[in-house]
């Protein structure tokens, strides 16, 4: 597709036994991006309705926990079989944003609170990462974007073991990713 992946890690994750990769999302290629960057195997929490896409759908549905983000039932199914495949100690992938920003303005979109809940309720390490040119090389609207350098960088691990579920650590964990993860797009 004439892209060149171009990684830099500030530190080497995979030596955290377990942990949750979080990235922005601004495009279909971060989910390629995701597994080219990870050394260890992983599940992403992804929306249902990309399963039904010819060929990558059929790899998708068998790499992900699949959930309907418009029905309240599935969301809440999605976040226990997160929450029991990490007990099982599954690594997991979560775009925190949830979503691609519709409005193509927005540079990083809220984060849900479900990723962080999960990461102090299994001690986990989160793993912030910031994709910084999917979105202008590979943007969701089709005939659009062209070849070149897809950068990714991998930040320090942002610890969660040892914090109490609370809204004020759900915050803070939220705030140290978000930053991470913007000090690349700015």
């Amino acid at each position: 597709m004439g892209f060149y992946p171009d990684f830099k890690y500030r530190e080497n994750f995979s030596k955290a036994s377990q942990f949750i990769l979080m990235a922005n999302h601004s495009s279909m290629i971060d989910i390629m991006m995701m597994f080219l960057l990870a050394k260890k195997p992983f599940v992403f929490v992804g929306k249902k309705e990309l399963a039904k896409m010819p060929i990558f759908g059929f790899f998708y549905k068998r790499s992900c926990i699949l959930v309907d983000r418009s029905n309240v039932k599935s969301r809440q199914e999605a976040f226990k079989e997160t929450d029991r495949r990490l007990a099982n100690g599954v690594n997991v992938c979560i775009f925190p944003e949830g979503k691609i920003p519709d409005d193509p303005t927005i540079v990083l979109d809220r984060f849900k609170d479900g990723p962080f809940k999960l990461a102090i309720n299994h001690a986990l390490a989160i793993v912030p990462i910031t994709f910084p040119d999917n979105k202008k090389r590979f943007p969701y609207e089709w005939k659009k974007g062209y070849p070149g350098k897809l950068r990714a960088y991998v930040h320090k691990p942002i610890f969660a073991k040892g914090l109490e579920l609370n809204l004020k650590n759900k915050r803070y964990l939220s705030q140290q990713t978000r930053e991470a993860i913007l000090s690349k797009l700015k």
